[in-house]
C-alpha cells in the first residue's frame, strides 16, 4: 500500500508526474477537481450541493471537500493505496485526512513537493495558454494564482515538513528525468513500487 500527497505550483508539470506515479505504483491518482466535476455531472447528491455552491460564487467547504475525497478513497480501486493531487489544502483538511488514514490503518508514506521557478512556470503557463487558447490566463492571472499557491499550500507544507516526510523535487527540466528524481527520492525514504 502507497499513500502520497503530491503539490506543485500550477505550471510545475504536477499533472503529468501524479499520472506517471499512479501508473507506477498501481494507485489512482485522486484530484479534488476531478471528483467535483465527476459528481457534479454524475448529479449525485453532493454534486448538487457542489453545483449550488460554486453557482453562488462561493468555496467548496472543507466539510463538503472532505465527504468528497473519503467517499472516493473509500472506493475499491483506493483500498492499495492513492496519490492525492490538490488536497489537502487547509490545515482542518490535514487533520481530516489524518483521520481517515488513521481508520485506514495507515499514514502518508510521502508528500511530493515540485519546486520550480516562478519565471518558468509563467513561460509554461503562457505556452500552455497558447496552445489551448485559454484567454483567461493573462500574466496577472498566472502570477495571482502562483500567490495564492503559495499563500495556501505553505501552512500544509510546514506541518507536513515538520513530519519528515516531504520530498522537495525540482520540477524542471525533462519530463523523465523530473519522474526519475521523484522515483529515486521516494526510494531514499523506503517507498518503492512493487
Amino acid at each position: 500500500m502507497t499513500q502520497l500527497l503530491i503539490v506543485g505550483p500550477p505550471g510545475a508539470g504536477k499533472g503529468t508526474q501524479a499520472s506517471r506515479l499512479a501508473q507506477t505504483f498501481g494507485i489512482p491518482t485522486i484530484s479534488t477537481g476531478d471528483i467535483f466535476r465527476s459528481n457534479i455531472k454524475e448529479q449525485t447528491e453532493l454534486g448538487k450541493q457542489v453545483t449550488a455552491i460554486l453557482d453562488a460564487g462561493d468555496y467548496v467547504p472543507d466539510s463538503l471537500t472532505n465527504d468528497l475525497v473519503e467517499d472516493r478513497l473509500a472506493q475499491a480501486d483506493a483500498q492499495d493505496g492513492y496519490l492525492l493531487d490538490g488536497y489537502p489544502r487547509t490545515e482542518g483538511q490535514v487533520e481530516f485526512l489524518d483521520a481517515v488514514n488513521e481508520r485506514r490503518g495507515r499514514g502518508l508514506d510521502a508528500v511530493v513537493r515540485l519546486v520550480a521557478d516562478h519565471d518558468e512556470v509563467i513561460r509554461r503557463l503562457q505556452l500552455r495558454a497558447a496552445e489551448q487558447g485559454r484567454s483567461d490566463d493573462t500574466d496577472e492571472a498566472m502570477r495571482h494564482r502562483l500567490e495564492v499557491y503559495e499563500r495556501e499550500t505553505e501552512p500544509i507544507l510546514a506541518a507536513y515538513a515538520a513530519r519528515g516526510v516531504v520530498v522537495e523535487i525540482d520540477g524542471l527540466g525533462d519530463i523523465d528525468e523530473v519522474t526519475e528524481r521523484i522515483l529515486t527520492a521516494l526510494s531514499v525514504r523506503g517507498v518503492a513500487a512493487g
